[in-house]
């Protein structure tokens, strides 16, 4: 994160009460856009375009990659800025509509320079630190096969590894002849041959494929005649003969404007993970330059088209438990409020900025037959008298432990605080919620239950 620390988002459960639990807004403490996914290990891990720094009375800024992720769709960890491009390259400026890859246990991140080309970055893990393996953009209007074009848009790749090891770029925008992928090398940062032109029915942004069934699926977002849905075409080949099969999902709720939507499979499930702007309605402020995540399971026909989407306000079940015996990271949570966010001096990222009554709330919370008897958390505070109170359900539930947090003697010299907890067993929805006087009550780092002997 570079030791920024983001701006507050207004409380959601004052504002719009339903929505604080629902699967959209993901990570409402952030403003997030045009996700991508990567699925590793059980895992999902989001690319977003980062909305918190773009002015809010106009203009896409869009700096920095934004990483979060999952394992059971409900409790979402937020990994921070893994990539800034005017600190990390030397030629690009902006990091619109990134996307991810995974081969030979390295990472690589796609993402728009603006509308202007195309880069690629290298880690070794999957929330960075991205470098540049290049020193210039992957892919500019004059690559062969890129022109001609008509008002081309070189921005939102979407990469995709085929069975047998090939991998594709997809890429381009504003207009139906506009479509345009590639092949590329087993190193990744290479293209194997020239550009090839692809078309879709009122294509304006977001490429996007994934294979199911040896059927290729190419989405994208229509043109603003088309209301800007999510459509999709499928073949029998990743990157020729596609045709038309129809719409993915219409606009998101609460979003009326440019849309941006990635499909992944996890745990043998798929789903749609989008954008809409209702964190930014809700807090009263425009809505253009403002986004926030969203995601929704997807299902097929048995003739392998995709059945329409239909939006939810908790669309997608958990899948899974959350082990509440390791480490559970602060920045770890399903719903919140009044939270923020910034980087870690002991590694990743943690809460901040704390005030009387703020919380989060991690979902399916499995504690077993036998009840836990402590919590323990990794905390850091310049003053005494804070607490963490443990709260069953939501932030007025039953209460099973009080923490004390004493001063460590500054908000990032982190030391353990712990408690006894009440007997509880089974699975539950736990809050966190931080209580004390003042401003910057403390920060959190991570926490953990210790199971009765």
């Amino acid at each position: 994160m570079n030791g920024e620390l983001l701006s507050p988002i207004v409380c959601l459960l004052a504002i719009v009460p339903v929505r604080v639990n629902a699967d959209y807004p993901v990570m409402s403490h952030r403003y997030l856009a045009d996700p991508t996914s990567l699925v590793v290990d059980d895992r999902v891990y989001i690319y977003c375009s980062n909305d918190d720094e773009s002015p809010v009375e106009g203009g896409y800024n869009i700096p920095n990659v934004i990483c979060v992720s999952s394992s059971d769709l409900k409790n979402w960890t937020d990994h921070g800025s893994v990539f800034r491009a005017s600190d990390d390259t030397e030629w690009a400026q902006k990091t619109w509509a990134p996307a991810a890859a995974r081969r030979d246990g390295k990472y690589f991140l796609y993402f728009g320079n603006g509308g202007a080309n195309i880069g690629v970055v290298v880690s070794d893990s999957p929330v960075g630190p991205f470098e540049d393996p290049l020193g210039k953009a992957l892919i500019e209007h004059r690559t062969p096969g890129v022109q001609p074009a008509e008002h081309m848009w070189l921005f939102d790749p979407g990469v995709f590894i085929d069975d047998d090891g090939q991998a594709y770029i997809y890429f381009g925008g504003n207009g139906d002849n506009n479509v345009r992928a590639a092949k590329l090398n087993r190193d990744m940062i290479s293209l194997d041959g020239d550009v090839v032109k692809m078309s879709a029915p009122a294509f304006f942004e977001a490429a996007w494929v994934h294979k199911r069934d040896g059927v290729y699926y190419f989405s994208y977002s229509t043109q603003p005649r088309a209301q800007m849905r999510i459509d999709y075409m499928t073949s029998d080949n990743p990157i020729e003969g596609f045709e038309y099969r129809g719409v993915v999902a219409d606009q998101p709720p609460v979003n009326n404007n440019n849309n941006h939507a990635a499909i992944f499979k996890l745990k043998d499930r798929w789903y749609h993970v989008f954008h809409n702007r209702v964190v930014a309605k809700a807090a009263g402020i425009p809505t253009g330059f403002r986004r926030n995540l969203g995601v929704e399971e997807l299902h097929y026909n048995r003739d392998g088209s995709i059945q329409k989407i239909e939006y939810t306000e908790n669309g997608v079940e958990q899948i899974g438990t959350l082990d509440p015996y390791g480490r559970v990271e602060g920045e770890t949570f399903h719903a919140e409020s009044g939270v923020e966010t910034e980087t870690c001096s002991a590694g990743g990222m943690c809460l901040t900025d704390l005030q009387d009554g703020d919380w989060v709330k991690v979902v399916g919370v499995d504690m077993g037959e036998a009840a836990p008897a402590k919590f323990e958390a990794s905390v850091a505070a310049e003053q005494d008298g804070g607490f963490i109170e443990i709260r069953l359900r939501d932030p007025t539930g039953r209460l099973i432990g009080k923490c004390p947090v004493s001063k460590t003697g500054g908000l990032q010299e982190w030391r353990t605080a712990s408690c006894d907890l009440e007997n509880a067993t089974g699975v539950h929805d736990i809050c966190l919620v931080f209580r004390g006087n003042g401003d910057s009550l403390f920060n959190l780092d991570c926490w953990s239950m210790t199971p009765r002997n």
